[in-house]
């Protein structure tokens, strides 16, 4: 497993990723609309992700644009599918996103 880590611009570690198919990030702070995290990967490879509404700590949102049924990876498994199309740095929760592991 790669480890990778949010920082933002001043070098404050803002949100988590440990996996490189997350397509998930983790907020370690509250987020707000317009807040822009750098993301520096293992490899060097860096960047840049807005987000586009309020995150609380603890919470998931978008690193790349998430289309509608697309899986959601966090800490490389997959925890559930998109119910709708969202965009890099929206906020994932179950108001958007759903598990059918139960239902099959």
């Amino acid at each position: 497993m790669n480890d990778m880590v949010f920082s933002s611009i001043s070098g404050k570690k803002t949100a988590l990723v440990l996996d490189q198919k997350d397509n998930a990030g983790v907020a370690l702070v509250d987020l707000a609309a317009g807040d822009v995290c750098t993301v520096i990967e293992d490899s060097g490879t860096e960047y840049e992700v807005t987000v586009v509404e309020n995150i609380a700590f603890g919470h998931k949102f978008a690193l790349a644009d998430l289309e509608k049924d697309q899986p959601v990876f966090k800490y490389g498994e997959e925890i559930g599918k998109m119910k709708i199309g969202l965009p890099k740095g929206g906020w994932i929760h179950n108001h958007n996103m759903y598990c059918d592991r139960g239902m099959k």
